[in-house]
Formats: C-alpha cells, sequence, structure tokens
C-alpha cells in the first residue's frame, strides 16, 4: 500500500472535523476553518486519483449503499428550498464516496486502516491536550459546564470523547491480538482515557465500554488472552458498580437533575416536535435536504432522526440497511482480529447514534464505518504466477535441411 493512502485516509479524517465547535485560544475565522476542512477533501480525492490513476476499485456493498444515499439528497436539494448551502453538502457528501471508491482497491481485511484512523485521531486529541496545557480556562469553559473542549481547533466534548473512545478501543484490541507493544499501546490508552474522563461524555463512554464487551467477546472461543481480559473485566465491573456506584452515577449525571438527565438534556423535546412538524408526501420521502443537523435551530442529536428529517424515509432505509449489511458481514466472518475491530466500530457507531447526528452526511461516523468495511473486506485474490516460457532448442540449418531432405 503507498504511503500517500495513509495521507487520504488522514485527510478525510481533517475534512470531518467541522468548524463549528468552543472559542479557541487564538480566533479562528469559520471561513477559514471551512476552507481548510474542504481543502482537505479535494486534496483527499486528487491524491487518491493520482495514487490509483487506472481506477481500479473493488466491490463494496457499504460505499454502494452510499452512492444510494445521494439519491435522496440530490432530490430534496434539487429545488433549492434548503438553499445553496443544501448543494453544497451534497457535493461534499458526493466528493467523500468518490474518494472511498477509490480508496476500496487496498480494502484487504488488513490492520494499515486501523494504524492510519489511529494515528490521525490521536494527532487531534494530541492538539486537545496541547489547548489544555496552555490555556486550562479556556479549554475546559463553564459554558460548556466545565467539560473539556479544543482550545486550539474548535472540538465540543462530544467530539473529543467520541475520538478518545474510538482509538482506545481499537489500541486494546490491538494488544490484544499481539499487533502492538504494551509501551505504545500505554503511550495511546492512559491519555486517552484522560481526556474522555475530563469530557464527561456518557455517549462516547458507554459506546466504547459496549463495543470493546463484544468485540473481544467475538474472540473468546479462539484467544486465551480475551478470555483472560473478559475475566478481569467482568471482575473489575463488578468491583466498580459495587464500591464506587454512587461516584459513578455522579459521574454520569453532569450536576443535571433527574428530570434532565431523563429528557437526554432537552433532546427529546427536539426530537418529539421534529416528528409533529407537518410534512409534505415529498419530504416524507425524501427529506428537506442536507442541512447542519438541526430543527428550528437547535441541534437534533439524533442519527436517525437527522436522516429523515434530511433525507426522508429513504435516506433513513438506507442507513439501515448500512448498519445491517456491515454487522451481518461480521456476523458470517470467522473470528479474527480485523472482524473484532469491525464489531467494535459498528456497536459503537450504533449505540453512539441515538444521541449524536451525522450517519447521513460525510461525518467521522461514516468514516468508522468504512474503516469496518475495510476490515470486512475479503483479501485480494492473488494472480496465478506467470507459466515461465519453455526455451525452444535451437537446431542448426544444416541438421534442419537435412531433416527435409
Amino acid at each position: 500500500m503507498p504511503k500517500t493512502v495513509g495521507i487520504v485516509w488522514g485527510l478525510l479524517a481533517l475534512n470531518t472535523l467541522g468548524s463549528a465547535g468552543a472559542r479557541t485560544i487564538v480566533p479562528l475565522p469559520r471561513s477559514l476553518i471551512q476552507m481548510v476542512t474542504m481543502g482537505a477533501l479535494a486534496a483527499a480525492f486528487a491524491l487518491a486519483l493520482v495514487v490509483n490513476r487506472r481506477l481500479r476499485i473493488r466491490a463494496s456493498a457499504f460505499v454502494f449503499l452510499l452512492t444510494l444515499l445521494l439519491v435522496p439528497s440530490v432530490i430534496s436539494t434539487a429545488d433549492l428550498e434548503s438553499g445553496f448551502g443544501a448543494l453544497f453538502r451534497c457535493a461534499r457528501l458526493a466528493v467523500f464516496v468518490g474518494t472511498l471508491w477509490l480508496l476500496t482497491r487496498w480494502w484487504d481485511g488488513g490492520l494499515t486502516f486501523v494504524r492510519h484512523h489511529i494515528r490521525m485521531y490521536f494527532a487531534v486529541l494530541v492538539s486537545v491536550a496541547a489547548g489544555l496545557a496552555v490555556s486550562p480556562g479556556a479549554a475546559m469553559p463553564e459554558l460548556y459546564g466545565g467539560r473539556l473542549v479544543g482550545a486550539l481547533w474548535p472540538l465540543t466534548p462530544p467530539q473529543i470523547g467520541q475520538y478518545a473512545a474510538v482509538i482506545i478501543g481499537l489500541t486494546v484490541l490491538l494488544l490484544l491480538g499481539r499487533r502492538t507493544d504494551r509501551a505504545g499501546a500505554a503511550m495511546i490508552i492512559v491519555p486517552s482515557l484522560v481526556l474522555l474522563a475530563l469530557t464527561h461524555t456518557r455517549t462516547a463512554t458507554v459506546g466504547l465500554l459496549v463495543g470493546l464487551v463484544l468485540a473481544i467477546g467475538s474472540l473468546v472461543l479462539t484467544s486465551a488472552a480475551a478470555r483472560r481480559l473478559f475475566a478481569w473485566a467482568v471482575l473489575v465491573a463488578t468491583v466498580a458498580a459495587v464500591g464506587f456506584a454512587s461516584a459513578l452515577r455522579t459521574w454520569f449525571l453532569r450536576g443535571q437533575s433527574q428530570e434532565n438527565f431523563t429528557s437526554l438534556t432537552g433532546r427529546a423535546k427536539v426530537w418529539d416536535a421534529l416528528l409533529a412538524a407537518p410534512r409534505t408526501t415529498s419530504e416524507r420521502l425524501f427529506g428537506t435536504g442536507l442541512g447542519d443537523k438541526s430543527f428550528d435551530g437547535l441541534p437534533i442529536d439524533n442519527s436517525w432522526l437527522a436522516v429523515y428529517h434530511e433525507q426522508g424515509l429513504t435516506g433513513t432505509a438506507v442507513v439501515a440497511a448500512v448498519l445491517l449489511v456491515l454487522g451481518g458481514i461480521a456476523l458470517l466472518r470467522p473470528p479474527s482480529l480485523p472482524r473484532a475491530c469491525a464489531i467494535f466500530l459498528i456497536s459503537y457507531v450504533a449505540i453512539s447514534s441515538y444521541t449524536e447526528a451525522g450517519l447521513g452526511d460525510a461525518s467521522p461516523y461514516l468514516l468508522h464505518l468504512a474503516l469496518a468495511a475495510s476490515l470486512l473486506a475479503a483479501p485480494a485474490a492473488d494472480a496465478p504466477p506467470a507459466t515461465p516460457a519453455v526455451p525452444q532448442r535451437r537446431i542448426p540449418r544444416w541438421a534442419r535441411d537435412r531433416e527435409v531432405s
């Protein structure tokens, strides 16, 4: 695999960081941030074309379904009722999917893309830690309830928690499969756990725990190390649940009232209003066009309702098919480390989809699922070795003349 492929993957991750978030130490104009992120996507597509000049691609049900997701996006955007912003987001999704098609050439079920994924998001976490060290007040503002945000690049607590949880889970699985040493794994896991705790992100924490349980459980029958780790995890979880129940409850509540916690920090009110809003038949089927994942100025914070709002029932069916296809393929694959990593990513995204939006547009969640698809891809069949040509014995002219006579 050329090194350029890793650069392309990193640029895709950079594009999905977004441009909205907390105030940074050095104010960055949103137009500048959007220029960087969109420039990263354009550069990723251009580099993918350069490295894959012959346009060789592999069949991928995941990328094919993402291509189908463009249909309701284009239909709902064509009349421009949602403005040119929807058309711009639709073009962005098309370029994102096109880049993934170009990268399918190197999807072979290996762990190379996992390492690219970890390196890119760990670099993002390093920038978060640097912002915390430079200005703790800006990195943990009162506006976000003292939760960790990006002080150098505008990142929200859920974003940081997501990146930390994903690379923690993948690194634990690599360590379990002896694909990395303990020192290298500790350098990634320990600081990422600290940052995850500082974000107070409940969704990322639950997704990490449930995803690791399912991933390690898929290896229990074939790996003694997985069995030992699973047993220790059950023991530690039992002790923590009994001895630290009060502290864990306080951490999960984040100072909120029981009513606010039950309504998922007000999300349920937005969801009820979105479902009760009148819609035309076209809006029910194809949505209102790609937007900023908000309703009446409030964030939707649910992938399924966001897709329903912007891409209709058609988009919701396609997104459901994406998760079902990836989950079904993962269940049919024999136990292996790549399969375990894919199960972790699929389960994490499925859990996060309840309180986070992003499955219908170019986002980190789609990139996580693309990584899972690359892990579940069957290894490319090796070309049969060429049969060496048998050298023909040269017959002298006098001998040929004698045979003829």
